[in-house]
C-alpha cells in the first residue's frame, strides 16, 4: 500500500511539473523622467530569428506615413521585415526586445523628405522632372530595447530604413502620368545624403545622442510589380559617432517565377517551377497557373513563395488537390531553402504547404 501511495505522489508530481507554464517578463519601462510602464515580454518567440516584441504593443509614431508614402503592397511588407532581417546582424534577437519607432512622427519625416528632394510640382515642365526626381520617399524606424538587471527595458538600438524610387512617376499639367528610371547609383547617392540627415535628426532628439543606429538603404519596385523590392546597403553608427560611415553592399533579390528574368539568370530553378505547374495543368482543369517570388542572397535561393489561384467545386476538391501538390513538392523541389505553397479560390486561401530549409517532410494545412 505504502509502495502504490508514493508512485501516485510521484505521479502528481511529474503531472505539475509538466504542466507549469513559463512566464512572461513583467518589466518597466521609462516614458519620461516622472513616468513608467509597466509592459511584457513574452517568454517565447515565433522563431530563433524573429524578435521578441514588447507589450502591450505601441504604434509607431508615425504610422501612417508608411502607406502614404509607398504604394506597393508586396514593398511595404518587405521594407519593414526586411529592416528587422538585417537589424539580427547587428541587434541579436537573443539579447534585444523589438518595438516599433517611437521618435521619429509624421511631421519629422515629412520634413527629412522635403529637405531631401527636390522641389518640384504639376506645374512645371517634364524636363524639370527627369533633372530632378525625387527619389526618397519614405523612412522608417525600428527600435530595439535591453532588459537589465533590475527587470527596466531601456532603449539600447535604432534602425532606420531608407526607401527610394527606382522609378519615378510624376505628370504635369501638359500631361502623363511619366516614368523615368533611377540607377541605384542615384539612388545610393540619394540615400546616403538621406542617411545623414535621418542620423542628424536623431542625435538632436533628447535620450539619442548615444544610441548605437543601424541604417539600410531599400530599393523599391515600381507600383505595380508583383515582387518587391530589394535592401542595396547597409551600415552602423556607434553609439558615440555623428557621422555616417563605410557602406557594406547589399546582394540581394526577388524574382517572379516563372518569367524570363528567372529563366535567364536561374534557369533551374525557373524549370522546378516549370515543371510544378505541368504536373497541374495534367491533373487540374481549373489550374490558371502559378506566380511565385524567389528571394535570392548572395545569388542562393533563400525562400521561394508560389500561390496558385484555383477555383474548385467543394472541400474534396481542396483536400484531394492539396494531397497531390503534397506529393509534387517533396518529388520536384529541393529541401535546402524555405518553400510556401499557397493555394487560393475566390473565397481566400484553401490551404497551404510549408518547408523550412533543411526539413525532410513539408507541414500542410488545410482551411475548413
Amino acid at each position: 500500500m505504502k509502495k502504490q501511495l508514493f508512485l501516485l505522489c510521484c505521479f502528481l508530481l511529474v503531472l505539475a511539473s509538466c504542466g507549469t507554464k513559463k512566464e512572461d517578463d513583467k518589466v518597466v519601462q521609462d516614458e519620461e523622467e516622472s513616468e513608467q510602464e509597466v509592459s511584457i515580454i513574452p517568454e517565447d518567440s515565433l522563431s530563433e530569428n524573429q524578435y521578441k516584441m514588447l507589450l502591450p504593443f505601441k504604434p509607431s509614431e508615425a504610422r501612417n506615413t508608411l502607406t502614404n508614402q509607398i504604394s506597393n503592397r508586396v514593398d511595404i511588407d518587405e521594407f519593414e521585415q526586411g529592416l528587422r532581417r538585417h537589424s539580427t546582424d547587428t541587434f541579436d534577437p537573443d539579447k534585444y526586445v523589438f518595438e516599433e519607432g517611437q521618435y521619429l512622427d509624421e511631421d519629422t519625416i515629412y520634413d527629412l523628405i522635403e529637405d531631401i528632394n527636390p522641389d518640384v510640382d504639376e506645374d512645371d515642365s517634364k524636363k524639370k522632372h527627369q533633372d530632378n526626381p525625387r527619389v526618397f520617399s519614405h523612412v522608417l524606424e525600428q527600435n530595439f530595447l535591453k532588459q537589465s538587471d533590475d527587470n527596466e527595458v531601456d532603449l539600447s538600438g535604432i534602425s532606420i530604413g531608407i526607401a527610394l524610387k527606382s522609378v519615378y512617376e510624376f505628370e504635369t499639367e501638359d500631361g502623363g502620368p511619366y516614368f523615368e528610371d533611377i540607377s541605384e547609383e542615384e539612388q545610393q547617392k540619394v540615400g546616403e545624403k538621406a542617411a545623414q540627415k535621418a542620423l542628424d535628426e536623431i542625435r538632436d532628439t533628447e535620450g539619442l545622442e548615444n544610441v548605437p543606429v543601424m541604417i539600410a538603404l531599400f530599393s523599391e519596385e515600381e507600383e505595380s510589380s508583383p515582387v518587391p523590392g530589394h535592401f542595396m546597403q547597409k551600415t552602423n553608427v556607434a553609439k558615440d559617432e555623428d557621422e555616417v560611415g563605410k557602406w557594406e553592399n547589399i546582394t540581394e533579390e526577388h524574382i517572379l517565377v516563372p518569367s524570363d528574368e528567372a529563366k535567364d539568370e536561374h534557369n533551374e530553378d525557373h524549370q522546378q517551377v516549370e515543371a510544378l505547374g505541368e504536373e497541374i495543368e495534367d491533373y487540374f482543369p481549373n489550374y490558371v497557373g502559378i506566380t511565385g517570388d524567389a528571394f535570392y542572397v548572395d545569388e542562393d535561393l533563400k525562400k521561394l513563395s508560389m500561390e496558385l489561384p484555383v477555383e474548385f467545386y467543394g472541400k474534396v476538391e481542396v483536400v484531394g488537390f492539396t494531397q497531390f501538390l503534397y506529393g509534387q513538392v517533396q518529388e520536384i523541389f529541393p529541401n535546402h531553402y524555405d518553400l510556401e505553397l499557397t493555394v487560393t479560390s475566390s473565397d481566400g486561401v484553401e490551404s497551404v504547404i510549408y518547408q523550412k530549409a533543411g526539413e525532410e517532410k513539408p507541414e500542410v494545412h488545410i482551411f475548413h
